[in-house]
């Protein structure tokens, strides 16, 4: 679980250029792979909203593959310039069937940054929204004790009141709304 969010950083942006690169990145894999996480946030977000750093999740992109998607998908990261990257976890027992790729990018502000894409091989509930499956909001909720650490970010805050009161997620401004 996420530490608690220090109030008086609320109104920190992310930076366009990594959700501009980010998005890049992705393309590829649109019709491959599941978003989760702080992507799957943005994706149910109002269009166009801003990008606060305690709304959604940014710092790496999670990601669901369907086992018959797995080497499509490690072949456009390889052919998009990612590297495969080992972690901790890969030498830990575990139920879940997880890898991780990186790339540097030195983005037009010469700014150098890394994007990080952790992605788990398993069939997901998920849904089409705005061109991208997305995981089932309650279902990515779920993954927040064990998968996904950042809990106290706005969005699953948000989602958690609204599917307790059986609103969809879908277009909220509570998503992105800053916590009064």
């Amino acid at each position: 679980m996420g530490a608690p969010h220090n109030k008086n950083r609320y109104g920190e942006l992310w930076p366009a250029y990594r959700i501009q690169y980010a998005l890049k990145a992705l393309e590829p894999l649109q019709k491959l792979v599941t978003l989760s996480g702080g992507w799957a946030w943005h994706f149910l977000s109002p269009v166009g909203h801003i990008e606060y750093k305690h709304a959604h999740d940014h710092k790496d992109i999670d990601l669901f593959v369907h086992p018959i998607n797995v080497a499509e998908v490690m072949s456009i990261l390889l052919q998009t310039g990612f590297k495969k990257v080992w972690t901790r976890y890969d030498r830990l027992p575990s139920k879940e069937n997880f890898r991780r790729y990186e790339k540097i990018i030195t983005a037009k502000e010469n700014v150098t940054f890394r994007i990080t894409i952790d992605f788990f091989v398993r069939e997901v509930p998920y849904k089409i929204v705005k061109g991208w499956n997305v995981l089932e909001p309650s279902f990515l909720l779920e993954l927040y004790s064990n998968i996904h650490s950042s809990d106290k970010c706005w969005a699953v805050q948000s989602a958690i009141k609204l599917l307790n009161k059986n609103i969809a997620p879908l277009d909220r401004e509570e998503l992105v709304a800053v916590p009064k």
